[in-house]
C-alpha cells in the first residue's frame, strides 16, 4: 500500500508538469497509472478502469483549476476561446460520463487507446499542429465548432477521463494560436469535463471502502500531493519552450502513454 502511494505521488509530480506544459490536467498520466496500480494490487471490488477514469476526473478538477488560475494571472487566457465553448463542453461531458458507466472496463481501455491513436495520427498527418505559420492572426471559432464541436469534445473526454485537451489543443493550434496559449486554454476548458465527470462517477453506487462512487480518495490524494507543488513550480516555464519543440513534445508524450496502455493489455 505504501509503495503504491509513493508511485502515485511520483507520477503526481509528472502530472503537474504536463498540466502546465500541455494542458492535460492529468488524465493521460493518471488513467494509466491508477489503472496499473489497481491491477497490480488486485484490490477487492475494484473496477480498475472505471476507478482510474473517475479518479482522473476528480484530480483534474483541482489541477486544471490551479493551472488555469496561474495562467490567467500571466495573461495567457483569451476569453473568446473559453466561452461559450466551455458551456457546450459541459453538456457533452454530462452525457459522456453517464454513458461510460455502462461500458465494460476493457472496452473503456480500448477506446482510450483508440482515442490516443487517432489524435496522434491527426497531429502528425494534418498541417497546422506541429508548426503554425508566423505571423498568423488567430481565427475565431465558428458557431458549428463551438456548439457541435464543444459537445463532442465533452462527450469523448468525460467518457475517457482525459479532460479534452487532446481535442482542444489541436483545434486551437489550427486557429493559429501558439502552443503556449493553446495548452494554457486547455486547462479552463478541461474544468467542466472534470466537474461533470466527477459528479456522475461519484454518484455511482459502489461498495469499496475509501471510495465515493468510483472515485478513489487515497489515489487522488497521492496524485494531488505530487501535482500541486509541481504546478506552482512549473507555471513560469511555459513561454520559454520553443513552439515547435513544445508541439513535438506534446505528440511524443501521447505516444508514450499509448505504448503504456497497450502494454497493460498484453
Amino acid at each position: 500500500m505504501q509503495t503504491s502511494f509513493l508511485i502515485l505521488l511520483c507520477f503526481g509530480c509528472l502530472t503537474g508538469v504536463t498540466t502546465v506544459l500541455f494542458g492535460f490536467g492529468g488524465g493521460f498520466i493518471t488513467v494509466p497509472v491508477v489503472y496499473g496500480v489497481l491491477t497490480a494490487t488486485a484490490r477487492p471490488g475494484a473496477d480498475a478502469m472505471h476507478v482510474a477514469v473517475a479518479t482522473s476526473a476528480a484530480v483534474m478538477v483541482v489541477n486544471a483549476a490551479a493551472a488555469a488560475f496561474a495562467q490567467w494571472r500571466q495573461g495567457r487566457l483569451r476569453r473568446a476561446y473559453v466561452w461559450p465553448l466551455a458551456a457546450y463542453i459541459t453538456l457533452g461531458a454530462a452525457a459522456g460520463s453517464f454513458a461510460a458507466t455502462f461500458l465494460a472496463g476493457t472496452a473503456l481501455r480500448l477506446l482510450f487507446a483508440a482515442y490516443l491513436l487517432v489524435t496522434i495520427a491527426d497531429s502528425l498527418l494534418r498541417k497546422g499542429f506541429l508548426s503554425v505559420a508566423q505571423p498568423t492572426p488567430p481565427e475565431p471559432l465558428g458557431r458549428r465548432t463551438t456548439t457541435l464541436g464543444g459537445m463532442g469534445i465533452g462527450l469523448v473526454a468525460a467518457a475517457l477521463g482525459v479532460g479534452g485537451s487532446v481535442m482542444t489543443v489541436p483545434l486551437l493550434r489550427r486557429r493559429g494560436l501558439p502552443m503556449a496559449e493553446a495548452t494554457a486554454l486547455a486547462n479552463p476548458l478541461s474544468i467542466p469535463v472534470a466537474v461533470a465527470g466527477t459528479l456522475v462517477y461519484a454518484a455511482t453506487p459502489t461498495a469499496p471502502t475509501g471510495q465515493l462512487g468510483y472515485v478513489d480518495f487515497t489515489a487522488a490524494a497521492a496524485l494531488l500531493l505530487g501535482s500541486l507543488p509541481t504546478i506552482a513550480a512549473t507555471r513560469r516555464t511555459t513561454g520559454r519552450v520553443p513552439d515547435r519543440v513544445h508541439s513535438a513534445a506534446y505528440v511524443g508524450l501521447l505516444l508514450a502513454v499509448l505504448t503504456v496502455m497497450l502494454g497493460m493489455g498484453s
